[in-house]
C-alpha cells in the first residue's frame, strides 16, 4: 500500500511519555558519540548502532553477520540488528530523565499555557520551575521565655531567638500559647550608657540585658591580662615560621599547647571576676522593654522604627493545602513550607517541574470547565478575559484528549542520528550538528543528577543540579527562549530543535513543502520569435536528459536495444535513432515552465516543447508578461509531468493558450509590447506626400502587390475596396487588417499599445480563445517583421534641444522671484510660497516638453517610440532633451531648486548631486518592495486559503449596492467595471420601457452592463462574497464569473488563493514609502501610500493621523479654527425633524480637533454620520461603531482599490471582497455573554451556531418551565 493511501492527514499534538518510549529503540545513557580510535559509535551513546541501526547496510557492528541473507537477525555479540543503514534516519531513542522537566514551549509561550491552566502568574511559575528565590521584607519578632512550648520539638526555637512575622503567625495558628514580641530598632543608640569597645563586668552585663534585652548589643568575654601577655610573647609571625628550623617549630608547638592548658586553668580560677567587651550595638529592642524606656524618655519614640529583615528563600507551590488557610497553586516561601510540613501531616507542597506535574495531574478538566463557565457569568473586564483564555485552553485539551501533565517531560525523545550527523573533515577533525552538543549537555547533567540522588547529596546541591538539567532541556528544545542562549564555537548560539523547524529554512517549509523534484532542469531564457504561443524551445541535450527514461523504454520496445543497460549506453552515445525517438516523444508530451518568483498562478505554465540547438530555453515573447520575464539573463525551470493524468490536467488547465486572461482583472495578459508595438505603429502610420498617394485599388491583395513592387509607399494615403466598401487608408493598415478575423470591421487607425490591447480584448470577447491566440501569433510576426525593416534607431542627433527653452526658464525664474518677494512682504504663507514655486517650475517643465514634441516630426524615432507606447514617455523625452526639472529629497519633499540641464547637455556638479537622491531611493525601494510584497502575499494566502467554491447557490437575499467609486470628485472605478461578471441580486429594469436588463440571479456581462449604464442607472444591487451565507467557503453565484476563463466559476475553484495572489502579485509595483502631499506641506501630514497603506487596511490598524468623523447626521453649527482659539473644535447640530429645542441642544456633538489635522468642512454644511470632518485616514473601528460592519467592508474595499488604481494597477473587486470577508465577517458574531449556552464569552462564532445555541437554551428553559408547571399542578391536586 502506498503512503499516500495510508495517510489521510497529519496532526501535531502532545506526546505522552508512553508514546515517546514506544517510538524509541533504546535508552541513550552516555554522552559519547564515536570512538576517536575506531571511529565507530560508542555503545549506549548518541550514535549507538544497537539503538539506531547499523552504519553499513546489512552488516552488524562487530562484523559477525554480513549481507542481506541475515536480514532481521540481532547479533548476539554486539546486539545490532542486521538491516539497512537508512534506519538511522528513522529510528529514535530516548533519555530517561532523573526528574521531571518542563517543556519550554508551554511555559514560555505567549500566553503561557501552563500558567493559564494552573492560574499561576508566569513570573511565579518561573521561580518554581527554576528553583529561584523570592524576596520579601518582613517584621521581626523575639520569642518570649514564658512560652510553654518553647522547647517543644515542633517549635525548634530557643528563648530570645529572632523570628519573622510569617513564622510567628504560623506558630500562633497551631500553638495559641506561643508568645513573641515585636522588635523595634533604635536609630540613635546614645540612650545606651556604653559605646563599642567598652569593658563591662559580668554583673553590669546582666543589668543591661535585663533592661535592654540580649538583642540590643553583642559582647565577647575578655581574657585576663597575664594570659593575653603570654599569648603575645609566644605569638610568632609567618616570616619567623618560614625561617625556623624543625627543632624550633617543635618547641613552639609545645609552648602553644602549654598556653592553651594554662588559659583554661586561669579562666576557671578567675571565673568569679570575668569581664566582657561590647562588640556591636544593634539597637534591637522588644516592645515591652521599649515601653519601659519610653516612660523615662518620651522623645525616644521618634528615634525608633519597626525592625525588618529582607527574607530571600526558595518558592514552593502548594499541591495539597491540608488544614492551612491556603489554596492549591498558592506560592509560599521555604520557611512556610518547613513549618506547615512540621505542624500539618496532610500538607503537601513542592518545587520544580515535579510539583507542577503533580498539580497538572490533580486537575479535573471537566469540573474546572463547569466551574469557570459558572464563574464567568458573574465576571467582567480583565478577569473575564483571563477566564475565557483559560476556558479555551481547557477546551483544547478536552477535545484533543491530551493530558495536561504531558507538558512536563519525564522522558526525552532523541531524534535519529542521521538527522544530526557528524562528519569527518580533512585533518582528522569532526564537524557535528549543534544538536549533539545540546543532547550531550542534557545527558551529562542527567547522569550527574542520578548519581547525586543515589548518594543522598544535600538538598541545595540537588536543587541546583535539577535547575541545570531544566536549563539544558530548554536549550535543546528552544535555545535562547529563556535566559542567555548556549553558545558554541565563535560565540554563535547553538541551533536547537525549534530552530530546525521554524522559518523559511526550517524542516516544514524547506524540506517537507519544498522538496527537490526529479525530471527537472534549469537554463537561461532567450527569445523565440518563431514559436507559437503554446510552444517553447528546449535545448536538445536538456530534453534528452529530461526524457531519458521514456527514450530508453522506447528503444527496448522497438528492439533497438536488448535491455535497459544497452539502451542507457545508446542514449549516452547520442546515436541517431535516439534523436528520432526523442522527437516523437516530445510531440505528445507537454512540459511545465516556471520562473521564480512565482507570485501568481501564471508563474507556472505548460508548453509544447520544440527541440532547439544551443543551451538556452526559448520562450515566446508574448508569454513574458505572465512570467514577468525578460531576456537580460533570467533563468527558468523545466518540469516534466509524468503520468497520463498529470499530462492531461496540465494541458487542459495550464497550457499557455488557455491562460491568456489575467485572473486578477479578466483582461488579456499576453499583450504585445516594445518591438511588436513599434512594428505595428510603423506599419499603420499615415503621411501626406508619400509615393503613390491617391491611387485606388480594387482589393487589398492588389494594393499589397503594388507596395511590394515598389509602386506605392507603405505610408501613402490610398483608396482600397475592402468588403465592398471604399476605405481611404494606407497599404500598411491593409496589411494589418489581413491578420484580423475575416468578419471584423476594418480598423483604420494608427496602432498604439492601448489600441492593440483594446483590439485583442474585443477579439477575445467577440470570437473565441482560438481566434484570439491565432491573432496574437500573427501580430507577433508582422510586428517583428516591420520593426526590423523600419530600421528605427535613436542617437544623440535625435535629441534636439528646443530654442524656446531659455525663454521659458527666464519666465519661470521671474515668476519665482515675484513669489519670493510676496513672501518677504508677508503677503503669502510659507506653505503657499512653496506650493507656488513648485507649480511655477512644473509648468516650465511641461512647456519645455511640449516644445520638444512640437519640434519632433511624426517619423522621428524618439517620437514614434513614445507615441506608440513601445518605450519611453513624455517625461523621459523631457529629461533627455529638455530639462530634468524638480527632484525629491530622501524624505520625499520636493527640492525647490530645479535641474535645468538635460542628459544631452550634461548635469552640473550640484545638479548631479541632487539627482542621486532619486536614483538611490529607487534602488532601495525596489529591494525592500520585493520582500515586503512577498510577505504580504504570504499573509493574505494564510488568511484566505480555505475560501473555496463549495456550492452553486447559498440562497441568500443579501447583497451589496455598488456605484462609482469616487475620491475628491474623481472616479476611481466605474460602475460598469464593478458589475461586469457579477450576479444580479434583484431584477434590473429599464425605467423608460419596463424592459428587463437582467433578472435576479443572472450573470451581468459586458453588453448588459453597457445597457444599464446607458439607461442612466447609477446603483446596482449584486451578489457578493461579502454577503455569502455559507459557513465554509463561498457559493458560485456570490462569486460570479471566473476572470481567467470568462465563464461562471466552477465548484472547487480555490478563489481565496487566487484573490491573495491577485492582490499580492502587483505589490512590487506599489510605492513603499510615505510621501509628502505632492511635496507640499499644506496639511502638515505625511500620507501613507502603496504597500504600507494596503497592510494598514488589511490588518485594520488604527492610522497614525486619524481623521475625525461625524457620529450623527446634521449641520456644522460652529467652527473654532482661529489662531487665538486655545482649542480647535467643530460643533454639529443634529437634524431638527421631530426633535425639541431642548433635546436638540443636548444631542449636539462637539469635536476637538488636533493641531496637525486640517478641517475640511464649513459652517452650515450638511454632514452625514461617518463623514470626514478633517484630513487623515478614518479608523475602521469608528465606522463600525457608527455605521456598522457593512460600511467597514465598503470602506476597506474602496480604500484598497484607491491605492492600486492610483498606481495604474487593475484588480477586480471580488478579489478584495474575498479577503475582506475573512477580516470583517458578516456571518460571524462576537459572544458578549454566554449565559446557559456552551459558547464562550468573547468568542467569535458563526451566526448559525449562535442561533442554534439560543434555540437549544430556549428549548431547555421551556422544558424546565413545563416540568415546574406540572409539579405545581400536582401539588394543587393533592
Amino acid at each position: 500500500m502506498e503512503i499516500s493511501e495510508r495517510i489521510n492527514a497529519i496532526t501535531i499534538g502532545l506526546a505522552s511519555p508512553e508514546d515517546i518510549r514506544k517510538w524509541s529503540y533504546g535508552e541513550v545513557k552516555k554522552p559519547e558519540t564515536i570512538n576517536y580510535r575506531t571511529l565507530k559509535p560508542e555503545k549506549d551513546g548518541l550514535f549507538c548502532e544497537r539503538i539506531f541501526g547499523p552504519i553499513k547496510d546489512w552488516e552488524c557492528s562487530c562484523g559477525k553477520y554480513k549481507r542481506i541473507r541475515y536480514k532481521g537477525v540481532i547479533c548476539d555479540r554486539c546486539g545490532v540488528e542486521v538491516t539497512k543503514s537508512i534506519t538511522r534516519r528513522e529510528r529514535m531513542g530516548h533519555i530517561e530523565l532523573a526528574c521531571p522537566v518542563s517543556h519550554v514551549w508551554y511555559f514560555k509561550g505567549i500566553p503561557s499555557p501552563l500558567a493559564l491552566l494552573l492560574n499561576i502568574s508566569p513570573r511565579s511559575l518561573e521561580k518554581i520551575l527554576y528553583f529561584a528565590p523570592d524576596r520579601q521584607r518582613e517584621q521581626l519578632y523575639e520569642i518570649q521565655k514564658d512560652n510553654d512550648d518553647v522547647n517543644d520539638s515542633k517549635s525548634e526555637y530557643l528563648e530570645n531567638e529572632v523570628i519573622t512575622e510569617t513564622e510567628f503567625k504560623i506558630h500562633k495558628i497551631y500553638n495559641p500559647n506561643f508568645n513573641a514580641e515585636l522588635l523595634y530598632r533604635v536609630n540613635q543608640p546614645k540612650i545606651f550608657p556604653h559605646k563599642v569597645g567598652d569593658i563591662i563586668s559580668e554583673e553590669r552585663l546582666f543589668d543591661l540585658q535585663r533592661k535592654y534585652g540580649k538583642l540590643f548589643f553583642t559582647v565577647e568575654q575578655v581574657l585576663p591580662f597575664d594570659l593575653e601577655q603570654s599569648e603575645k610573647e609566644h605569638d610568632f609571625e609567618d616570616e619567623n615560621f618560614e625561617t625556623a628550623v624543625a627543632s624550633d617549630i617543635k618547641e613552639e608547638v609545645k609552648k602553644e599547647k602549654e598556653i592553651e592548658s594554662n588559659k583554661k586553668e586561669l579562666i576557671n580560677e578567675q571565673n568569679e571576676s570575668v569581664d566582657y567587651k561590647i562588640l556591636e550595638i544593634e539597637g534591637l529592642i522588644s516592645e515591652s522593654r521599649l515601653s519601659l524606656l519610653l516612660e523615662q524618655d518620651e522623645g525616644l519614640s521618634k528615634k525608633t522604627i519597626m525592625a525588618k529583615q529582607t527574607v530571600e528563600e526558595s518558592c514552593y507551590v502548594i499541591i495539597n493545602p491540608g488544614a492551612t488557610n491556603h489554596k492549591v497553586g498558592d506560592i509560599i516561601l521555604e520557611t512556610e513550607y518547613r513549618l506547615f510540613t512540621l505542624y500539618d501531616p496532610e500538607f503537601r507542597a513542592g518545587i520544580g517541574a515535579e510539583a507542577i506535574k503533580n498539580l497538572l495531574k490533580d486537575l479535573n478538566l471537566d469540573t474546572l470547565n463547569m466551574e469557570l463557565r459558572e464563574e464567568l457569568k458573574h465576571s467582567t473586564g480583565q478577569k473575564a478575559k483571563k477566564m475565557i483564555k483559560r476556558l479555551q485552553i481547557i477546551e483544547a485539551f478536552r477535545k484533543s484528549h491530551c493530558k495536561p501533565e504531558w507538558m512536563i517531560l519525564d522522558v526525552l525523545p532523541v531524534i535519529p542520528p542521521d538527522l544530526r550527523p557528524m562528519v569527518q573533515l580533512e585533518g582528522g577533525r569532526f564537524a557535528t550538528s549543534d544538536l549533539n552538543d545540546l543532547y550531550r549537555r542534557v545527558i551529562n547533567r542527567n547522569n550527574r543528577l542520578k548519581r547525586l540522588l543515589e548518594l543522598g547529596a544535600p538538598d541545595i546541591i540537588i536543587k541546583n543540579e535539577k535547575r541545570m538539567l531544566q536549563e539544558a532541556v530548554d536549550a535543546l528544545i528552544d535555545n535562547g527562549r529563556r535566559g542567555h542562549a548556549v553558545l558554541g564555537a565563535g560565540n554563535r548560539p547553538l541551533k536547537s530543535l525549534s530552530d530546525l523547524l521554524e522559518g523559511k529554512k526550517g524542516r516544514f517549509r524547506q524540506n517537507l513543502l519544498g522538496k527537490r523534484v526529479d525530471y527537472s532542469g534549469r537554463s537561461v531564457i532567450v527569445v523565440g520569435p518563431g514559436l507559437r504561443l503554446d510552444q517553447c524551445g528546449i535545448p536538445k541535450k536538456m530534453a534528452l536528459e529530461l526524457f531519458k527514461p521514456f527514450v530508453m523504454h522506447h528503444l527496448v520496445k522497438r528492439e533497438l536495444a536488448h535491455n535497459i543497460k544497452t539502451a542507457k549506453k545508446l542514449v549516452e552515445q547520442e546515436s541517431p535513432e535516439v534523436w528520432n525517438i526523442l522527437q516523437e516523444i516530445i510531440e505528445e508530451h507537454p512540459i511545465l515552465l516556471n520562473r521564480a518568483p512565482t507570485l501568481h498562478r501564471l508563474g507556472i505554465q505548460v508548453f509544447k516543447p520544440v527541440l532547439v540547438e544551443g543551451n538556452a530555453i526559448q520562450l515566446h515573447p508574448l508569454a513574458c508578461p505572465a512570467f514577468n520575464a525578460d531576456f537580460d539573463g533570467d533563468q527558468m525551470a523545466v518540469h516534466v509531468p509524468l503520468s497520463t493524468e498529470a499530462q492531461t490536467e496540465a494541458e487542459l488547465l495550464m497550457l499557455a493558450t488557455n491562460n491568456v486572461l489575467s485572473p486578477a482583472n479578466g483582461t488579456p495578459i499576453a499583450l504585445p509590447s516594445q518591438d511588436i508595438i513599434l512594428g505595428c505603429y510603423y506599419l499603420t502610420m499615415k503621411e501626406k506626400g508619400r509615393k503613390g498617394e491617391g491611387k485606388i485599388f480594387a482589393n487589398p491583395e492588389e494594393a499589397i502587390r503594388a507596395q511590394e513592387e515598389g509602386f506605392i509607399d507603405i505610408h501613402a494615403n490610398v483608396k482600397v475596396r475592402v468588403k465592398g466598401e471604399i476605405e481611404e487608408t494606407t497599404v500598411g493598415r491593409v496589411i494589418f487588417n489581413q491578420v484580423l478575423p475575416i468578419d471584423m470591421n476594418f480598423v483604420d487607425l494608427t496602432i498604439t499599445k492601448k489600441t492593440l490591447a483594446r483590439i485583442i480584448s474585443y477579439i477575445y470577447r467577440r470570437y473565441s480563445q482560438e481566434v484570439a491566440v491565432k491573432f496574437l501569433d500573427d501580430i507577433k510576426e508582422i510586428g517583428f517583421h516591420y520593426a526590423t525593416i523600419s530600421g528605427i534607431t535613436i542617437g544623440v542627433v535625435d535629441l534636439e534641444i528646443p530654442s524656446e527653452k531659455e525663454k521659458i526658464l527666464e519666465e519661470a525664474e521671474e515668476k519665482v522671484s515675484k513669489i519670493k518677494e510676496q513672501f518677504n512682504y508677508g503677503l503669502i504663507m510659507e506653505e503657499e510660497r512653496e506650493q507656488k514655486i513648485i507649480s511655477a517650475w512644473t509648468d516650465a517643465v511641461d512647456k519645455v516638453i511640449n516644445a520638444i514634441l512640437n519640434n519632433l516630426s511624426s517619423f522621428s524615432p524618439l517620437y514614434m517610440m513614445a507615441d506608440s507606447g513601445a518605450r519611453g514617455s513624455r517625461r523621459q523625452i523631457g529629461q533627455l532633451a529638455g530639462m530634468r526639472g524638480l527632484m525629491a529629497d530622501p524624505s520625499g519633499r520636493i527640492i525647490e531648486f530645479p535641474i535645468r540641464s538635460n542628459f544631452r547637455e550634461g548635469l552640473s556638479c550640484l545638479e548631479y548631486f541632487i539627482s542621486t537622491h532619486g536614483a538611490r531611493k529607487g534602488l532601495a525601494d525596489t529591494a525592500l518592495r520585493t520582500s515586503k510584497s512577498g510577505y504580504l502575499t504570504r499573509r493574505l494566502i494564510d488568511v484566505a486559503q480555505d475560501v473555496i467554491i463549495t456550492e452553486e447557490d447559498c440562497g441568500t437575499n443579501d447583497g451589496v449596492i455598488v456605484s462609482d467609486i469616487q475620491e475628491d470628485g474623481n472616479i476611481i472605478e466605474k460602475l460598469e467595471d464593478r458589475i461586469v461578471g457579477r450576479v444580479a441580486q434583484e431584477d434590473i429594469i429599464n425605467n423608460e420601457n419596463g424592459e428587463y436588463f437582467v433578472r435576479r440571479g443572472q450573470l451581468i456581462d459586458e453588453k448588459i452592463a453597457k445597457k444599464i449604464i446607458d439607461s442612466g442607472i447609477r446603483e446596482v444591487k449584486i451578489r457578493s462574497p461579502l454577503t455569502c451565507s455559507l459557513k465554509q467557503g463561498i457559493c458560485a453565484k456570490c462569486y460570479g464569473k471566473d476572470l481567467a476563463s470568462g465563464k461562471m466559476v466552477t465548484i472547487g475553484e480555490a478563489v481565496g488563493t487566487i484573490a491573495a495572489q491577485s492582490i499580492g502579485e502587483p505589490g512590487t509595483q506599489l510605492t513603499l514609502r510615505t510621501f509628502h502631499t505632492g511635496g507640499i506641506k499644506i496639511t502638515g501630514e505625511d500620507i501613507t501610500l502603496g504597500l504600507p497603506r494596503v497592510e494598514q487596511l488589511f490588518e485594520v490598524r488604527k492610522p497614525k493621523k486619524q481623521a475625525i468623523i461625524s457620529e450623527i447626521n446634521g449641520y456644522v453649527d460652529k467652527i473654532k479654527d482661529e489662531q487665538q482659539d486655545i482649542r480647535r473644535e467643530i460643533v454639529i447640530q443634529p437634524e431638527t425633524e421631530g426633535i425639541s429645542v431642548k433635546n436638540r441642544e443636548s444631542k449636539k456633538k462637539v469635536y476637538f480637533i488636533p493641531k496637525d489635522l486640517k478641517i475640511i468642512v464649513e459652517e452650515g454644511q450638511k454632514v452625514n454620520a461617518g463623514q470626514k470632518l478633517t484630513t487623515g485616514f478614518i479608523d475602521p473601528n469608528d465606522i463600525l461603531k457608527i455605521q456598522g460592519i457593512k460600511a467597514v467592508q465598503r470602506y476597506l474595499l474602496e480604500q484598497v482599490q484607491e491605492v492600486y488604481r492610483s498606481q495604474g494597477v487593475t484588480i477586480d473587486d471580488k478579489h478584495i471582497e474575498v479577503i475582506v470577508r475573512q477580516i470583517a465577517r458578516l456571518n460571524k458574531i462576537y459572544v458578549k455573554a454566554s449565559r446557559d449556552s456552551d459558547l464562550l464569552s468573547g468568542e467569535l462564532v458563526y451566526v448559525s451556531d449562535f442561533e442554534e445555541a439560543n434555540t437549544k437554551v430556549a428549548q431547555e428553559n421551556e422544558e424546565i418551565r413545563n416540568k415546574n408547571r406540572n409539579l405545581l399542578l400536582n401539588k394543587t391536586l393533592l
